[in-house]
């Protein structure tokens, strides 16, 4: 705690006329600093992973970071995937803690890129997650960013967006009107105007993609028009290359002195965007409007009429391996009773994401084959129960 359910957080935002800042993190000095920054000005935030970074670290072992950090922060977060690029991905990254994925189709046809993103929504849907797609496409201009993001830019449409919207069922949209991932080339001509009619079309809360290098009256008017989670990263990293740099100017050796202040170059930077953005100062009240974000356990213990002890250790194994698989179970325990006269013999403890996956595991094909033919048999005497802590 406080993660809290980020449809309820942006709602917040898109309701009270602010941003809340999607601030991609790569490492422990871009989680450290994002965090500092957010509890410095008592905002909301959202801590991103991005799959077009996944090359530059191990994303499970961050997402661990990023959960601990976000748990143990006093001002509400959201943990985001960003540019997911397939329903694998975001089965994946709601296992490892997001409470929020995009599933970025936007350089696929309309009809597949509504197909994709559908799919992923009706997963999600099942785990109470909310799930952002993109629709018209904002190119990468240099470097890394043309190659993560190869094209011209195509803008979104105000007839387009409603359809997506309405047969994707997403819960917020990134739209293209002007911006690019990566350093803007000269100055960014914005279409406000069509962010105006999108915003009134479909009255949800909008995503800005390539967030950096606008001017301050821009990310005002954009704000205006519905954008709600400002997406932010290569300001960040060139604050922490510039850092970098000045260590290594001074003749600076070895690793941690030429990271040294790192952290808080990021914290100063995404604290100003935080103030410019108007989420500065609402902690509190998005706390007291979301839902907290808290898994769910689901307990099973049991005896088995099986014979050898083999055979349980079968099953077990069969069923750890299957249901682990099923959306929204973060985690299997499986154990044994320690005392030789216990009651029930063997125990289940599936983590659940949220109380939403209560019904979609119990109706997932999966878990249903598995239970009717390996477990039910011959566990009749068990009992169950589903909690919160």
């Amino acid at each position: 705690m406080p993660i809290v359910n980020m449809k309820d957080m942006l709602n917040h935002a898109y309701t009270h006329g602010y941003a809340v800042g999607a601030f991609d993190v790569v490492s422990l000095d871009f989680i450290t600093g994002v965090m500092d920054a957010a509890e410095r000005t008592k905002a909301p935030v959202i801590l991103s992973l991005a799959e077009s970074h996944f090359d530059y670290f191990d994303f499970e072992l961050l997402m661990a970071a990023v959960e601990k950090a976000a748990k143990r922060a006093s001002v509400p977060v959201a943990i985001h995937l960003d540019h997911g690029a397939s329903l694998e991905t975001a089965i994946t990254s709601i296992r490892f803690g997001c409470n929020g994925v995009m599933v970025d189709a936007s350089h696929h046809p309309l009809e597949q890129n509504i197909a994709r993103t559908r799919a992923v929504r009706n997963m999600a849907q099942g785990c109470g997650i909310p799930v952002e797609g993109e629709l018209g496409y904002v190119p990468g201009v240099e470097g890394e960013d043309a190659e993560r993001h190869p094209g011209e830019i195509s803008y979104t449409s105000v007839e387009e967006a409603k359809t997506f919207v309405e047969r994707t069922e997403v819960d917020f949209l990134a739209v293209s009107i002007g911006t690019v991932h990566g350093r803007m080339k000269g100055t960014p001509k914005l279409d406000i105007d069509r962010l105006k009619d999108i915003n009134a079309a479909l009255s949800i809360p909008l995503v800005l993609h390539g967030g950096t290098g606008l001017a301050d009256a821009q990310y005002a008017s954009l704000i205006e028009n519905g954008i709600a989670k400002i997406n932010y990263y290569t300001a960040l990293a060139d604050t922490a290359g510039d850092c970098i740099d000045n260590n290594v100017k001074a003749q600076t050796r070895g690793y941690t002195g030429q990271v040294k202040g790192v952290a808080n170059a990021i914290a100063q930077e995404a604290e100003r965007c935080i103030k410019l953005w108007g989420s500065a100062g609402r902690a509190d009240a998005v706390l007291e409007k979301s839902t907290p974000w808290n898994p769910v356990e689901h307990l099973i213990i049991y005896n088995t009429t099986n014979a050898d002890p083999a055979d349980d250790v079968g099953m077990i194994t069969e069923g750890e391996r299957v249901l682990s698989q099923i959306p929204g179970v973060r985690r299997i325990y499986t154990g044994t009773a320690v005392q030789e006269n216990a009651g029930y013999k063997y125990t289940w403890l599936v983590q659940f994401c949220h109380k939403a996956v209560i019904d979609s595991y119990r109706e997932h094909p999966d878990h249903v084959a598995f239970a009717d033919t390996h477990f039910r048999p011959i566990a009749g005497d068990r009992v169950s129960i589903d909690y919160q802590t």
